[in-house]
């Protein structure tokens, strides 16, 4: 099959091209055809080889954690998903490529397009994991550095759902997105504290940092502590004594089913920001580095 190969760490250009072997399920798992995988700062991080004093990985290697696409083989043990279902989920096997294996999918719905349902998986397990370490309840203020991203758009609009007041930090070409999205919108940068404070006079109940942009210090002096505030993105939190949290992921397939129904009714808008033909998992990554996309990247697959 066809696949997207990393050989070494590097550069974008170290994602290239390649045959490799199809994978076959084995008990409790599906192959699906993929169609859709989602890019995530988690997969550049990989590629660049920062990862490795956490998260060594063995190479070559295929990235990539969030498929959707028609299952087209069925393991042992396998309840529910049958050959032909259209689904979502997370990959057990690398993404980049035409076949993926996976043991936790969802049904997708007719009217949810291969880019939207790829979008959730990470998004919402993370904004879910998140709001419970914090610990948030109806009525209070979360702010959520990053809010116009990938995960940032998933945790805006979950957030408001949840009964939550979310002021949403984003770039300038953002704050109108962020908007629209439910948020109270406001930039990075200097002067953020006072910003802040203006829009959310009451003061900040918890801090949600999908950025990782260098916010701390301010999340901090707006929190009066280092209580309540989690960040999945900057590495700057342990000496800063914030949560960071980075897994484990409580992968839900249930979760997922609900999550596919709200969008396929509109509750829920997963934004695709731009999509790339899975040949070009270069440019998708040099896209994800340049820290600017609006809602998730995401690769095609024909």
């Amino acid at each position: 099959m066809k696949a997207v190969v990393l050989s070494r760490f590097g550069g974008p250009e170290e994602l290239r091209p390649a045959e490799v072997d199809t994978p076959e399920p084995g008990p409790g798992q599906v192959r699906v055809r993929v169609r859709a995988v989602g890019v995530n700062p988690f997969d550049v991080k990989v590629r660049s080889g920062a990862m490795e004093s956490v998260f060594p990985t063995p190479l070559p290697t295929v990235l990539g954690s969030e498929i959707a696409g028609v299952v087209d083989a069925v393991g042992p043990d396998v309840a529910g998903p049958a050959v032909g279902d259209e689904v979502f989920g997370w990959s057990d096997t690398g993404a980049y490529a035409e076949y993926a294996l996976a043991s936790t999918v969802a049904r997708k719905p007719e009217g949810l397009s291969w880019e939207r349902a790829v979008a959730l998986p990470v998004a919402a397990e993370t904004t879910d994991r998140a709001l419970g370490l914090l610990g948030v309840r109806p009525g209070e203020t979360l702010l959520v550095h990053g809010a116009a991203g990938g995960v940032g758009t998933v945790a805006v609009q979950l957030a408001v759902a949840a009964g939550l007041r979310v002021v949403g930090t984003a770039g300038p070409d953002n704050q109108a997105h962020v908007a629209a999205l439910g948020a109270t919108p406001t930039t990075y940068g200097e002067g953020l504290v006072e910003r802040v404070r203006a829009l959310a006079p009451e003061g900040v109940d918890a801090v949600f940092d999908v950025a990782g942009k260098g916010a701390l210090p301010d999340s901090i002096e707006l929190r009066g502590g280092t209580d309540r505030i989690v960040t999945i993105a900057d590495n700057a939190a342990a000496e800063l004594g914030v949560v960071f949290t980075g897994g484990p992921a409580r992968r839900s397939a249930e979760r997922l089913a609900e999550l596919a129904d709200l969008a396929a009714r509109g509750a829920l808008t997963p934004v695709v920001g731009a999509t790339f033909p899975l040949v070009d998992a270069a440019e998708a990554h040099r896209a994800s580095a340049a820290g600017h996309a609006r809602g998730k990247l995401v690769l095609t697959v024909p």
